[in-house]
C-alpha cells in the first residue's frame, strides 16, 4: 500500500512539474506556435535546443523545424 501511495505521489509530482515548464522561450524562436499542442517530449527537446551552445540562427532553424 505504501508503495502505491509513493508511486502515485511521484507521478503527480512529475506531472505538475511538466505543466509548470516555462515555454515562453519557444515563442522567441518560433512565434505563432501553440505550445499547448506540442507533446512533453517535443517541448523538452525544443528547450534543450534553445539552451544549447548553438548560434541563435541555428537554434531558430532547428526549433522551427521541430514545431512543423
Amino acid at each position: 500500500m505504501k508503495t502505491l501511495i509513493t508511486a502515485t505521489a511521484l507521478v503527480l509530482t512529475a506531472f505538475s512539474a511538466s505543466a509548470m515548464v516555462d515555454t515562453s522561450a519557444i515563442q522567441q524562436y518560433a512565434p505563432n506556435v501553440d505550445v499547448s499542442t506540442l507533446s512533453d517530449a517535443q517541448v523538452n527537446t525544443i528547450l534543450s535546443v534553445i539552451h544549447s551552445g548553438d548560434s541563435a540562427s541555428e537554434k531558430r532553424a532547428t526549433v522551427q523545424a521541430l514545431v512543423k
